[in-house]
């Protein structure tokens, strides 16, 4: 009996590789092209007398009613100067990034064929970390100065957020915004939804960028991902027993699922976590449920809370 159950487990694992390959042979034959637009070299390069030519060029990032002074100033202002050189320092060359866009739009266009292949836009902007990347149909906006690499002098902020100002967190910010795009913002306020449309917006990392680690994908630090697989029954043993689960208290999402310096059991333990592990658990639940249905990945995102829950058949690994 333990043989056949090996037999047959082995046989699974076959298969799901041998689909894997298939996928990937399909995705690598799609032809993709993808175009850089470097804004941020053609704003601050560029001469007082060429500004017309910039907003011309570029009428999207020039609000109407805002006067030519401001921007000239920005041209001119030593502080954007610097963060300008230091984005070229790091940036110089563009087709690495070029190149994971495009095995990284070979996989939307697998999944989503009617997808537009975007025009990407660098810029340099206000340092906001909630918009590092914008994806809006056509295009897609890099805010390079975003990811200078977390150690970088210029980030006065906490480790949890300038953690993922790296490079390697540009594609999987491109897969968020593409959700997002893609998505109809989640309406149910308990924490088992809040916690699915996170694990959602994972999973489609896991299929838009499967060389990627989950790490990676989560923006976590290996520590953190290795912390949630140790104590993934522990945590889900804490929202079954605190009956949190289908619970709207709203200061739930920022204990479990946005972004924070770590989660809020308000146990001794807390300091040691990181924080959205209920996304993190959201991600598993979703993974257990792609793993026990067919189903095609539209359907995925479109998919109610209850459904998925409920066919996922999720169990936290001891």
């Amino acid at each position: 009996m333990k043989i056949y159950l090996i037999s047959s487990v082995l046989s699974l694992f076959i298969l799901s590789c041998g689909q894997k390959n298939k996928i990937e042979k399909a995705v690598d034959e799609i032809p993709v092209k993808i175009e850089v637009d470097r804004f941020d070299k053609n704003f601050f390069e560029a001469e007082p007398e060429d500004l017309k030519r910039v907003k011309n060029q570029y009428p999207f990032f020039f609000p109407a009613g805002t006067e030519d002074a401001v921007w000239l100033d920005k041209m001119q202002d030593p502080l954007w100067r610097e963060l300008y050189n230091e984005v070229q320092n790091k940036y110089a060359d563009l087709e690495p990034m070029q190149d994971e866009a495009v095995t990284l739009f070979k996989h939307v266009k697998y999944y989503f064929p009617e997808t537009k292949i975007p025009k990407l836009i660098t810029v340099i902007s206000e340092m906001d970390y909630n918009n590092k990347v914008i994806y809006a149909d056509s295009l897609v906006i890099i805010a390079l100065e975003m990811y200078l690499g977390k150690e970088h002098k210029f980030y006065q902020f906490p480790n949890y957020i300038k953690q993922n100002f790296e490079q390697s967190q540009i594609m999987p910010d491109v897969v968020s915004s593409f959700f997002k795009y893609k998505t109809v913002a989640n309406q149910d306020k308990s924490l088992l939804s809040n916690m699915i449309y996170a694990g959602k917006e994972l999973y489609l990392k896991d299929v838009l960028l499967p060389d990627y680690s989950d790490a990676d994908k989560m923006g976590y630090t290996p520590e953190q991902i290795k912390w949630c697989s140790e104590n993934e029954s522990y945590i889900w043993r804490y929202f079954i027993e605190k009956e949190l689960l289908y619970s709207d208290d709203q200061k739930l999402i920022p204990r479990f699922i946005s972004m924070a310096p770590f989660s809020k059991f308000y146990l001794e333990i807390d300091n040691e976590t990181p924080g959205r592990v209920g996304a993190w658990i959201g991600w598993q639940i979703v993974r257990s449920y792609m793993e026990n249905n067919e189903v095609p990945l539209q359907q995925l995102l479109n998919e109610n809370t209850k459904e998925i829950f409920e066919k996922s058949k999720y169990k936290p690994k001891k």
